[in-house]
């Protein structure tokens, strides 16, 4: 081959390169668009704005981040996003890596250029990535403003907004403070507004979300590096600590050094406030010591919004993301759509707006109730109503009123005991299929004429008592959760 051949033949690879490269960082930038879209502005730059595309080779997306520890987050919370979104604007795409890139290594066959400077990280991301001690990322949009306040969250709502506001050198008013509620119901929401909240109003308070994922991370890297005493320092100078999924908690030592350590900030008087997806009682292989310690504090639950709640939520959503992009419309027979159909929780909401969010900004053809219907046809899923045990209710209705399931199978006869066992026997004769004399038998062995009176005996007090009335359809949502 001459050398003139060669030279063309090296141009023709070199150009071919550039056409790759050139494909790539445009797919590279409408999946960041599209990322923007869906994640918010906050998140997003918090995320994605130091992540670069090094290339595109036989089915596999190399991206790189700056630090392990922001390889580590979006390896773990976008692996699936990223590869799907890829398959939507490049093609072909079955695994994104995901690489440590080092400060002074330049992907081959790159020509460096001027270029508008990446965007700088808010101070909080810049302060995550420097301090290994330092807690779990925070998500702007989460804020008591953005949250949707209704009959099934009001107590945990007023009550995690009172631990924000209380004035500078009051007692703790609830502590800890535990929040449960099933997944998507809230609890991240309230726990990272009080930190929002609390920066904000008190800009002097040493607050930190710190999900118990990232607090065994930091536990066990501090032994490893022989920094124990410096990670407990650390935790234990908060004035106010958040703790987010706390069924996750496991391992003895690490269930030893949180015991440890909520033990000397409560004997502190420093606020703790801990959410999990089950009361304290309920959280199996978590050390006795550790629920008796949460058990003691306040316990409020959450249960899953009601219709009209879920419209409030995508009305707030859509405010939102309207104040981002002012030409989204969402036509409100399609709102009410979603509201009726996912009922799930208020992640799968915010899920099912932003598809058609997406579709609106992407897509040329009007947003319908039949558009909608296909798009969020996996969200809708299973309409069957779930089956409820006559165990289930004596078990919820036992935990609300703070007696026993004992106590209501049982001879007793005080106010504190009948009251909770004829709203027991209500819910059993309207919630399940069972007879008088069923329901009767499973509790205690009644004859079915008291079943019957205590039914009757509901059903005219809910009409003219609306404080029973509200607690009857709260026991109701949390059976139905």
């Amino acid at each position: 081959m001459s050398a003139e051949a060669a030279k063309i033949m090296k141009e023709q690879d070199v150009a071919e390169t550039d056409v790759e490269r050139r494909d790539w960082d445009e797919a590279w930038a409408r999946v960041k668009k599209r990322l923007r879209t869906e994640l918010g502005d906050d998140v997003f730059t918090s995320w994605f704005a130091r992540i670069e595309c090094d290339g595109v080779a036989a089915g596999v997306v190399s991206l790189s981040a700056p630090t392990l520890f922001l390889k580590g987050w979006i390896k773990s919370h976008y692996s699936d996003r990223l590869v799907a979104l890829w398959n939507a604007e490049y093609g072909d795409v079955r695994r994104v890596d995901i690489l440590k890139r080092s400060p002074l290594k330049f992907p081959a066959q790159v020509k460096v250029v001027h270029s508008e400077p990446t965007p700088a990280l808010p101070q909080a991301a810049q302060d995550e990535a420097e301090d290994r001690f330092a807690g779990s990322p925070l998500d702007g949009r989460l804020t008591f403003t953005s949250f949707c306040e209704g009959a099934s969250n009001e107590v945990a709502f007023r009550a995690a907004r009172a631990v924000a506001t209380a004035p500078d050198g009051a007692p703790p008013l609830y502590n800890p403070l535990y929040i449960h509620a099933g997944v998507g119901i809230g609890k991240t929401h309230l726990l990272q507004a009080i930190a929002h909240e609390t920066r904000k109003l008190h800009p002097q308070r040493r607050v930190m979300y710190l999900t118990v994922e990232r607090f065994t991370f930091q536990f066990v890297a501090a032994l490893r590096d022989k920094a124990a005493l410096d990670f407990k320092e650390k935790l234990r100078s908060i004035d106010i600590l958040l703790i987010d999924d706390m069924q996750f908690l496991t391992g003895r030592s690490v269930q030893q050094e949180f015991c440890h350590m909520l033990n000397a900030l409560l004997d502190s008087s420093k606020q703790v406030v801990v959410a999990a997806d089950r009361a304290p009682g309920e959280l199996d292989g978590i050390d006795e010591r550790v629920r008796s310690r949460l058990k003691g504090g306040v316990v409020v639950g959450m249960a899953r919004p009601d219709t009209a709640m879920r419209r409030k939520i995508l009305d707030l959503r859509l405010a939102a993301a309207c104040e981002r992009d002012p030409k989204i419309h969402v036509p409100d027979n399609v709102l009410d759509f979603i509201a009726r159909m996912v009922v799930s929780n208020g992640r799968d909401l915010d899920g099912a707006l932003n598809r058609l969010i997406c579709r609106a900004q992407f897509s040329d053809q009007p947003i319908s109730v039949d558009a909608c219907e296909l798009a969020i046809a996996d969200l809708i899923g299973d309409r069957e109503p779930k089956r409820i045990r006559i165990e289930d209710i004596q078990k919820i209705v036992a935990r609300h009123y703070n007696v026993s399931r004992q106590d209501l199978v049982s001879a007793r006869r005080t106010r504190t005991v009948v009251r909770p066992r004829q709203i027991a026997m209500y819910l059993a004769k309207t919630m399940t299929p069972r007879s008088f004399p069923e329901i009767g038998k499973r509790f205690g062995g009644r004859d079915h004429t008291t079943v019957l009176h205590a039914v009757r005996k509901i059903e005219g007090l809910v009409g003219a008592d609306q404080k029973l009335s509200d607690e009857i359809e709260l026991l109701r949502r949390l059976l139905q959760d």
